[in-house]
């Protein structure tokens, strides 16, 4: 049927706007399942876990609600792990390996091993602005997706996914036990100096992927500044900056890890 002259160019733009999503062939989800270790019942579940809010359709069919769960469950995952691994593990220890496993850069590093930002769908802006390799969102996605699972297969599937992405990392941590903000802190209380403090800088960058430049402080010393997509991990890079500066991070890094 020929086009009214008026509705073709919106017709034709349409398509256009869609050929980055759909122009491209969907990956058969059953891959990801064999890479998770698990087949959901409900793929509605895996569905979910995998679409952005940047996505067509309502917001609540996005992945936030699933990442808010898969947050809890991954926490509780590792604890349980840290705590039938390390029997004789003093309390602060576990901690902070906790603090260490369930980090969003960890999240990010399991996402890109599953290869997760491949099945995921996105809003065509979202795209074209490298969605699909943004560690943030991979991180956020990863939690959804141990959430999901959770619902699905309850919490033994669950703790199986975990074990399987996360045991390796178990028993070598990525990064150092303590994190940078806690070693600058302890340093700067032992020089007798007072608590480091943290300064926003600046921001730069899109709404869906900001660059924050933080200042970390110390009265009677130099700032160190540095950047990263969260204010959180801004300050624990500004706290990282200003330790090498002072010769004193692999220092840390030797004694935490010895």
């Amino acid at each position: 049927m020929a086009l009214d002259g008026s509705l073709e160019p919106f017709v034709q733009r349409d398509q256009v706007s869609k050929a980055g999503e759909t122009g491209r062939k969907t990956p058969d989800p059953s891959r990801l399942e064999a890479t998770l270790g698990h087949s959901f019942a409900d793929r509605g579940l895996l569905a979910t876990a995998l679409t952005h809010m940047s996505a067509e359709g309502p917001r609540l069919q996005s992945y936030q609600r699933l990442e808010f769960l898969g947050d809890r469950v991954l926490g509780l995952g590792i604890a349980d792990m840290l705590f039938r691994r390390y029997p004789e593990a003093a309390e602060g220890d576990m901690s902070r390996r906790l603090a260490d496993l369930v980090r969003k850069e960890t999240c990010a590093e399991v996402a890109l091993a599953w290869d997760l930002g491949q099945f995921m769908r996105f809003g065509d802006g979202e795209i074209l602005g490298g969605a699909r390799k943004n560690k943030a969102i991979l991180a956020d996605a990863c939690e959804a997706i141990i959430g999901a699972v959770f619902i699905d297969g309850g919490y033994e599937a669950a703790r199986g996914l975990i074990e399987r992405a996360f045991g390796e990392r178990l028993l070598k941590p990525v990064r150092p036990l303590r994190d940078a903000k806690t070693a600058l802190q302890e340093w700067a209380q032992g020089q007798g100096y007072p608590t480091p403090t943290y300064t926003e800088r600046g921001r730069s960058g899109p709404d869906h992927a900001p660059l924050f430049r933080v200042a970390a402080r110390i009265n009677g010393l130099v700032d160190a500044e540095a950047q990263g997509p969260s204010k959180r991990l801004a300050e624990q890079a500004a706290a990282e900056a200003f330790l090498r500066r002072e010769g004193l991070w692999s220092e840390t890094m030797e004694s935490d890890n010895g």
